[in-house]
This record gives structure tokens, sequence and C-alpha cells, in this order.
């Protein structure tokens, strides 16, 4: 018996030496998010991922 069952595809948002953003297009077609800082990786579906770019996008707002 095989295996046959489908990688993800993955693409890189952005990157920094410590830090990444990438996404994953599921085999069963969920796109999922992954924002990797250092040692930690935190996995989001497209849902979380939007709002966590609402969030970004305050907090960098409040910031400059």
């Amino acid at each position: 018996m095989t295996d046959d069952i489908p990688e993800p595809k993955t693409k890189t948002l952005a990157e920094t030496q410590n830090n990444a953003a990438w996404l994953a297009e599921e085999p069963d077609g969920e796109t999922t998010y992954h924002l990797e800082l250092n040692n930690v990786t935190i996995h989001f579906f497209a849902e979380e991922w939007q709002e966590f770019l609402a969030l970004a996008r305050d907090l960098v707002k409040q910031n400059t």
C-alpha cells in the first residue's frame, strides 16, 4: 500500500532572519497561515489570519 496523500502547496509571504509568515494550500482546499516567531509557530485558519492582520494594522497605526 502506498501513501498517495498530496502535500500542501506552500508559499512564503514574508521573512526576516528569525521570523517568517507563510501559507499552505491544503489538499482539502483549506488555506492555512503560519507565523514562525523564533522557535514558536502559530497556525491560523483564513478567518483567524484576517483577524490577526487587522490587529497588526491597529498596532502599527498606534505605534507610528
